[in-house]
């Protein structure tokens, strides 16, 4: 089984095969385990919730960059660490690659967090300005408003279960209506914050994408579908800035993190740049 595995990932160095290996072993148990865990799948266990929600906990910013949604997403981003972080991993020796890989990825995580906590704040000031104050018109506005979003199916199916109901009560019992609407917003506030769910090693390769157009700036790169070589200073700036526009520009059903991506990046920068303040140099 041994040479198996070594036939098949050829000279690449132990970390990258072994991250090659350890993701598509958690995809492939994603895939076989489904919704059978108490209802929930892999990626609702161990995928990176929001800080603020129940289903959040610690060691999620590590499991997290093991997780994937699907095949695409997997492909890709084990593409990317093969092919670049082989070539790092062969430059700086296995303990300092393994050591920006973690540091990338749960640097990506903390940055995604700052950004849904921005994205968060004003829902949650809406949900609790009801609660404290509940009438037809506000939970009719609130409903209405930008801040109500149907992000998952336990909102939905809840919603759905809830409108009968109410609908018949708002006639008939004012009091016993708004009652159920304090529950079903309750409700919606721990939905909500549980839907904010982060899977993929993007942070972290991106973070692998920076410092090799950071340490080999000038090498010619053939990307698909460029028709010309590109070197990889100008593919790093080129990813750089498309993240940026993405994220500044988030559009309804893009469940792209591109804050994840540029954190990744960010904190790369950082890491490579103390490194070499110390040493003046890379190894």
């Amino acid at each position: 089984m041994r040479n198996r595995i070594s036939t098949i990932f050829g000279d690449t160095p132990p970390v990258v095969k072994n991250l090659l290996i350890i993701n598509f072993i958690f995809f492939f148990a994603y895939l076989l385990i489904g919704n059978n865990l108490n209802g929930k799948d892999l990626n609702d266990i161990l995928g990176l919730h929001y800080i603020g929600a129940d289903d959040f906990k610690p060691i999620q910013f590590l499991t997290y960059m093991f997780l994937h949604a699907n095949f695409m997403h997997i492909f890709f981003n084990m593409f990317a660490l093969w092919m670049f972080g082989k070539t790092l991993e062969s430059f700086w020796g296995p303990k300092r690659f393994i050591i920006y890989y973690f540091v990338t990825g749960i640097g990506a995580a903390l940055i995604q967090m700052i950004a849904i906590r921005f994205e968060v704040a004003p829902v949650l000031a809406s949900i609790d300005s009801f609660i404290s104050n509940p009438s037809p018109e506000a939970f009719k506005d609130f409903i209405n408003s930008g801040y109500f979003k149907v992000i998952s199916w336990d909102i939905q199916n809840n919603f759905n279960s809830f409108t009968t109901a109410y609908n018949n009560l708002i006639v008939s019992n004012e009091p016993e209506a708004m009652s159920r609407a304090v529950q079903f917003i309750t409700q919606y506030k721990i939905d909500y914050l549980n839907a904010h769910q982060m899977v993929g090693a993007s942070g972290a390769v991106f973070g692998i994408l920076l410092a090799f157009g950071m340490l080999f700036p000038n090498t010619q790169l053939f990307i698909i579908p460029i028709p010309f070589p590109i070197k990889a200073k100008w593919l790093v700036i080129g990813y750089g800035a498309f993240e940026l526009y993405s994220a500044w520009d988030n559009q309804p059903g893009d469940n792209v993190a591109h804050i994840a991506h540029l954190g990744g990046m960010i904190f790369g920068f950082i890491l490579i740049k103390m490194w070499t303040k110390k040493r003046n140099h890379f190894y």
